[in-house]
């Protein structure tokens, strides 16, 4: 069985000092805000729709990202 990782940072040093992060798919933009998560995980999410083409048909499709800081659910609450 693999160890746990261990979060490097605080839930205030996220707060604090987490940033939007721009992510592009399909070569579009589209920004992930930073979260914390239901299950306590920290990290930034999208939800959002977007365009993309399939051969000459433009289809919109409906995006779900979630960007999860590894071992944050285990940090203490404040």
């Amino acid at each position: 069985m693999a160890a746990k990782t261990t979060c490097p940072v605080t839930r205030q040093q996220f707060k604090d000092n987490a940033k939007a992060i721009e992510v592009v798919i399909n070569g579009q933009k589209m920004i992930a805000e930073p979260r914390e998560f239901s299950t306590g995980s920290l990290g930034w999410n999208i939800n959002g729709k977007l365009v993309v083409q399939i051969g000459e048909t433009p289809v919109t499709v409906q995006v779900g990202l979630n960007l999860t800081l590894l071992g944050s659910n285990e940090l203490p609450k404040e």
